[in-house]
């Protein structure tokens, strides 16, 4: 009938939109989560939400609701054809069948549907003088379906109680902490920034959870546009930690860090991050062809990425591939050596061509050669740029401007490498145990 199709339509559709809508919402909630977020959040609760809880809206709440309007018009239908069928049974608001319905549906549905049924046949039996047989017949026949109608009726509602949980988790990632917005409109506007490259620390302290000690205390420093310092220090010293504040992965916990005059707290985080570059320690390649791990959101041509591999020396390795730059890359670039994605990743830099490049510990998995060969292009490619590389190996921040020697995360040295090796203190130890002194 016109009404069951209108309301399983209805249902279908608004299922789809709601589905829909839910999806981009949790997916917007996750992405814009925080790093601290994915500590604490086990993956598997993730993937469950993207998956089982998504599935339960896709498929089985829609369904399950479309089933209980479709038990609900059968209810209906029986009960006009009992009372059309037999006119005494057309009931007022105190009928007999209203008050049991009200009175045992949650308890008894056997009981309930026996009743509907008992009824029917008085009725019928009340208007023999009037009524056919065939239309009592008829009316007790379809009376007889109730019971069932009802046990699949409670049956449908059940379930859909049982999977609007997964509505309530996929919603419950609306009330995590968020990072700062994306973008900060006007901040910028009619403004060019980053013009220079200069980065200033003032008082800056960062701690990565609320509980937790400080990972930096209170750091003063001011690094020139263009200048190439290198950031040494033992395992726990908060090196990488620089990193982490200047990307805004945490928030300070007090200072603040200025880029060229400009307060970076002040910025929306695509606006920061856009001008920063970072070669991680752990090659980061995505599935898909090379020239979108190069190039990911196509701006640059052909040209300019080959000119990038060329730099790399990775133009004849890539010449040499059966599709060239349409070579597809496993998950995680698994064909590839770690060499070949560290390089790789120097490649995606260059063709950035950031003022900021920060290499964390960038060279720490590569062979001696590979290393040579990255430091080559960075000490050429990169004239222009300010760049801090966090050293793994003492001999790759030896032709430094200036060195940056950090303790408990606070700044032990930083002074040009003669003045740090004259001074025979932490910097110098280092070196020692590296036996370059």
């Amino acid at each position: 009938p016109a009404p069951l199709f209108a309301s399983t339509a209805a249902v279908l559709l608004g299922g789809v939109l709601a589905s829909h809508k839910l999806f981009l919402q949790l997916l917007r909630n996750v992405a814009r989560s925080p790093m601290v977020f994915f500590e604490q959040t086990p993956i598997g609760n993730l993937l469950n939400r993207f998956s089982r809880e998504m599935d339960a809206i896709d498929s089985v709440i829609p369904d399950k609701l479309k089933s209980l309007l479709g038990f609900l018009f059968n209810l209906l239908e029986i009960y006009l054809v009992i009372i059309v069928a037999t006119p005494r049974a057309r009931a007022p608001s105190n009928s007999p069948v209203l008050s049991i319905s009200c009175r045992w549906l949650a308890t008894n549905l056997e009981f309930l549907g026996n009743g509907i049924v008992l009824f029917a046949a008085l009725f019928a039996a009340m208007g023999r003088t009037h009524l056919s047989p065939g239309t009592a017949g008829f009316s007790i026949s379809y009376a007889l379906q109730i019971t069932g109608v009802l046990n699949w009726m409670v049956r449908s509602w059940t379930e859909i109680e049982n999977n609007i949980v997964s509505v309530e988790r996929v919603r419950e990632y609306l009330r995590t902490p968020k990072e700062a917005p994306w973008t900060l409109n006007g901040k910028l506007q009619g403004h060019v920034w980053l013009t220079e490259g200069r980065i200033e620390f003032r008082n800056y302290s960062l701690r990565y959870r609320p509980n937790l000690e400080l990972a930096l205390k209170q750091v003063n420093l001011t690094i020139n546009g263009q200048e190439k310092i290198g950031i040494t220090g033992r395992t726990g010293a908060g090196k990488s930690t620089l990193a982490v504040g200047l990307l805004r992965l945490v928030e300070a916990a007090e200072g603040a860090i200025l880029i060229d005059g400009l307060n970076i707290a002040q910025l929306g985080l695509h606006d920061l991050r856009t001008k920063i570059t970072v070669i991680p320690q752990d090659p980061v390649l995505f599935s898909g062809s090379l020239r979108m791990n190069l190039d990911p959101l196509n701006q640059y041509s052909d040209a300019d990425i080959w000119t990038a591999l060329e730099l790399t020396q990775l133009k004849n390795f890539v010449a040499d591939l059966p599709d060239q730059l349409e070579y597809k890359c496993t998950d995680q670039g698994e064909n590839l050596s770690t060499g070949q994605k560290q390089l790789v990743c120097l490649a995606r830099a260059l063709l950035r061509k950031a003022k900021i490049l920060i290499l964390d510990e960038a060279t720490a998995a590569v062979d001696f050669e590979t290393d040579l060969q990255i430091q080559s292009t960075l000490r050429t490619q990169f004239k222009g740029s300010t760049v801090l590389t966090i050293a793994h190996r003492i001999n790759t921040i030896m032709d430094c401007d200036r060195i940056l020697v950090l303790e408990n995360g606070q700044i032990a040295e930083f002074d040009t490498v003669e003045h740090l090796i004259a001074q025979k203190g932490l910097f110098y130890r280092l070196m020692e145990e590296s036996g370059l002194a």
